[in-house]
């Protein structure tokens, strides 16, 4: 479902996916299930499976020429200022090519951001108004400007075992079936029974 008022460009989106009212997003592929809240801007991303993005997040944002005269877009946006000037099209590839990359099961936090060429693991949290600049282990809480790790979410050998186990490529129907222990189970009696 995408939302009143949303910008595609060159996306995919995979099952079950969400796109809150007033994104933005443009070459990016959306995994099954993950959905963002109002006025996201994803852009040269990768989300996995069932990423949960609230609102005002900003995931792979683009950056400017650091290392020219200018740092304005004219310099690539060229075609908007003159008639005989084209863009600069090797500038937007190079800019494509910085991929972020959102893991299975993750929370990214209200007003956060994820920077180009920045992993967030499988089951990290990202903290509201976090600026992550580094890549995030899978299964971490990380915060602050720029992020860091708080903690763990699992002890190593809980994500070792969830990491196996995979329910992020059950299903439909196992994810159904399995519906009432992921509501009620603590991780350790869940794996038990899945494993």
């Amino acid at each position: 479902m995408v939302h009143e008022g949303c910008s595609i460009t060159s996306a995919e989106f995979g099952r079950f996916v969400e796109i809150g009212q007033g994104s933005r997003v443009a070459y990016s592929t959306v995994g099954d299930y993950s959905y963002c809240d109002r006025y996201c801007d994803i852009a040269n991303a990768e989300i996995g499976k069932f990423a949960n993005i609230a609102s005002f997040v900003r995931i792979g944002a683009t950056d400017h020429p650091l290392d020219r005269a200018s740092l304005h877009h004219f310099l690539y946006r060229s075609a908007s200022y003159w008639d005989d000037a084209e863009d600069d099209a090797a500038w937007f590839e190079k800019r494509r090519a910085r991929r972020a990359v959102i893991g299975h099961d993750t929370w990214i936090g209200h007003n956060a951001q994820v920077k180009p060429e920045v992993r967030v693991g499988t089951g990290a949290v990202v903290a509201s108004g976090a600026v992550v600049t580094k890549d995030v282990p899978d299964y971490a809480i990380v915060a602050g400007v720029p992020a860091k790790v708080v903690r763990m979410r699992f002890a190593p050998e809980i994500v070792a075992r969830l990491e196996r186990l995979a329910w992020w490529d059950w299903s439909h129907e196992a994810l159904r079936a399995a519906l009432q222990d992921f509501r009620s189970l603590p991780v350790t009696e869940f794996l038990a029974r899945y494993e």
